[in-house]
């Protein structure tokens, strides 16, 4: 038997350019807009941090306390997801053929698993609250919140025009969004307790921020476990492709060993093996293999290995 390796996927693997097959999302331009969207984020965030920390203690604003400690945590994450894009830059060597990127998708798990920390602190001190009441200071912590808002606002605005598809900036956005809604809820409050005094609006608003937040980050936790995991990208199907191939691609008597994985969001592969049908060139069936994959899945770095015969294996 016969066998023939595809290794022309148009890729470049000595750095993080894949020639032209390269997406919008994943070109040095854009990863560098990226970069610096987080960068601005964390400054912002760090910066107007140290104000709800000082406004939160001297108010007895547990919001503003939450909403402070969710920044520090953002600042953190922020800073974490920055440095992913930084050692995503070095190239990839016989260590590490396809390079660092796969850091910026452990930075956003570990973002995402952060923000389950900082819910169960914050649902625990709401608890405590609510049977211990204390006494609040509205109108100072509508001050330190309307500020905290505009500074969120700011950020969340930078970071979502550069998000894409990517899975570390779409992780910092959400802690920047749960800090915009940290605000809202800061804002609410002390509101609520100028007009009328009540301050269990406190710590009831900090709840119901976290369920907000709790469903997002368990979003970006599970995309970015199932692509550390290897599983095949959003929508791929082995049997569906295979089934198209041999009846869509001349010269396809079976597709067989069919893998898809994701070294990032933006960084779709697949491999697969096909057995020639008798009288087919390779090379043509090869490459009609490649295009047919792209054109159904949108798969563009494919590996194809064509055998004459049946193959063993699973």
């Amino acid at each position: 038997m016969s066998t023939y390796h595809d290794h022309d996927h148009g890729h470049d693997h000595s750095g993080h350019s894949h020639g032209p097959n390269l997406s919008a999302d994943d070109t040095p331009e854009a990863r560098r807009s990226k970069e610096r969207a987080i960068l601005i984020a964390a400054m912002l965030t760090g910066g107007f941090m140290l104000a709800e920390v000082v406004g939160g203690l001297v108010s007895g604003s547990l919001a503003l306390l939450a909403d402070a400690g969710h920044m520090l945590t953002d600042f953190a994450s922020l800073l974490l997801a920055f440095f992913a894009f930084r050692i995503a830059r070095r190239p990839a060597d016989w260590k590490r053929t396809y390079g660092f990127d796969r850091f910026s998708v452990l930075a956003a798990f570990v973002n995402g698993l952060s923000l389950f920390a900082i819910t169960a602190w914050i649902l625990v001190e709401a608890i405590r609250r609510l049977f211990e009441p204390s006494d609040v200071m509205g109108g100072l912590m509508l001050w330190i919140a309307a500020g905290g808002l505009v500074v969120n606002v700011i950020a969340f605005l930078v970071l979502s025009r550069a998000e894409g598809d990517n899975l570390n900036v779409r992780a910092a956005a959400l802690h920047v969004m749960g800090d915009l809604l940290g605000s809202i809820a800061a804002i609410a409050a002390s509101l609520v307790i100028l007009w009328t005094g009540w301050t269990p609006i406190d710590p009831i608003l900090s709840v119901i921020v976290v369920i907000l937040i709790l469903r997002s980050a368990w979003t970006v936790v599970r995309e970015s476990s199932h692509i550390l995991l290897e599983a095949a990208p959003a929508g791929f199907d082995g049997r569906a492709v295979a089934a198209d191939l041999e009846t869509t691609v001349s010269g396809v008597a079976r597709a067989h060993h069919i893998h898809a994985w994701s070294i990032t969001q933006e960084r779709p592969m697949a491999s697969l093996e096909i057995e020639l049908a008798t009288g087919e060139n390779a090379d043509e069936v090869r490459r009609a293999v490649k295009d047919r994959v792209h054109q159904t899945t949108g798969i563009e770095h494919v590996t194809v290995e064509v055998s004459s015969g049946k193959a063993s294996g699973f």
